[in-house]
């Protein structure tokens, strides 16, 4: 028996040591697009993209640490046989395995043309991480295109290191859809106090270049934004190119049912993953690092014949300036909201999100602990998201 795990992400990695732990003692094999081991993609927009950490701290494991599995790097996946229980990669290699597991995450959206400007970066790797952090030196201008998660934890890296930075995008605040009007106003109180530009609620028409540089962003207004850097964190999309020609159901990530299969003896884990949700009776996919952990645990346990649906309660947290965020649940921007502890103007509190009278979501500033504790009073409505 043996098992190929595509993709040597935080969520692959995680479904290797699973099975190690739950006594799997067939082959595991962790195929990986990079080059590098598995490390924790959180850090790179905040304490690797700073300086403060050197890439290898994100490193999820040292190598001594992973002997009982077979790592095969710098060779991306690039066709399934279902039938077969087979990975062909890029050098032409081709592995079979009783259990196929497809871990290969997300790729970033990107402006038609990007990749052929100079100073335009996105950031998925450790690679683009250190390729951004060379750029981002004194005097130089940045442009962030989005507003979400990633565009405002780059924003707030770059302005603690000093670089005029200029976010853009088109909600009303940072975050705004994904923890509502409350939080999403702080977090732009945060960023305007510390220096950050913000210019929200406009779109973003494309890039303005001069001889192979990009030299600003051009608003759907019209007006153009100066830059010498721009960086693009408007989403991603699930890493599924390679499974077009494959057979299995591909809409938003690989289509699975209720204990994460998507065929027999084919499983999809982390954010590539859309699964059934039994309680809600839909579809489910989640981006976060909690749930590519908790999805590859019972990933591993399906394989080794569990049969338990998985049925996560969502949760991201975010780091920005001062401000430790941690959210449980799906908050929304049309829920009732209501501060349960704290203080709002101490920055320090949480909030309860309700709708039609049940707790759908929490969100803690800077009270962690108090925020996971109210997470056992979220319903099942928190789990309603695409």
């Amino acid at each position: 028996m043996s098992t190929l795990i595509v993709g040597a992400s935080a969520s692959g990695l995680a479904t290797a040591e699973a099975l190690r732990r739950k006594g799997y003692t067939g082959v595991v094999t962790v195929l990986g697009a990079e080059r590098h081991l598995p490390y924790d993609r959180p850090p790179l927009s905040k304490q690797v993209l700073s300086g403060n950490w050197a890439p290898e701290k994100a490193q999820l494991r040292p190598v001594e640490a992973l002997n009982g599995l077979d790592f095969v790097l710098g060779d991306a996946a690039v066709s399934l046989d279902v039938a077969g229980r087979s990975v062909r990669t890029a050098s032409g290699r081709v592995f079979t395995a009783s259990n196929i597991v497809v871990a290969t995450g997300l790729r970033p959206r990107t402006f038609p043309g990007q990749d052929q400007l100079a100073g335009v970066h996105t950031l998925r790797t450790v690679d683009d991480c250190l390729a951004l952090r060379s750029e981002l030196t004194d005097g130089s201008r940045v442009v962030v295109v989005g507003d979400g998660v990633l565009g405002a934890e780059i924003a707030a890296t770059a302005r603690g290191m000093g670089v005029a930075v200029t976010l853009v995008g088109p909600q009303h605040a940072p975050l705004a859809l994904q923890v509502g009007p409350l939080a999403a106003g702080l977090l732009a109180d945060l960023h305007a106090s510390n220096g950050v530009d913000l210019r929200l609620g406009v779109a973003v028409a494309g890039l303005v270049s001069l001889r192979g540089r990009v030299t600003g962003v051009r608003l759907e207004t019209d007006e153009v934004l100066p830059a010498d850097v721009v960086v693009v964190a408007f989403g991603s999309a699930p890493a599924t190119d390679w499974l077009q020609d494959s057979g299995l159901r591909i809409d938003n990530g690989v289509v699975c049912d209720s204990r994460c299969r998507a065929a027999d003896g084919i499983y999809a884990t982390g954010d590539v993953a859309r699964w059934h949700h039994e309680t809600l009776g839909r579809l489910v996919r989640l981006e976060n690092r909690t749930n590519a952990i908790e999805q590859a645990i019972a990933v591993a346990a399906n394989i080794l014949g569990a049969g338990e649906p998985y049925l996560p309660v969502p949760y991201f947290w975010t780091d920005q300036f001062d401000a430790k965020i941690h959210v449980h649940g799906t908050p929304s921007a049309d829920a009732e909201v209501s501060v349960v502890d704290g203080d709002v103007a101490e920055r320090r509190f949480v909030a309860q999100y309700r709708r039609d009278g049940e707790v759908i979501g929490v969100l803690g500033w800077n009270m962690p602990r108090q925020a996971r504790l109210l997470r056992q009073e979220i319903g099942t409505r928190a789990q309603e998201v695409a």
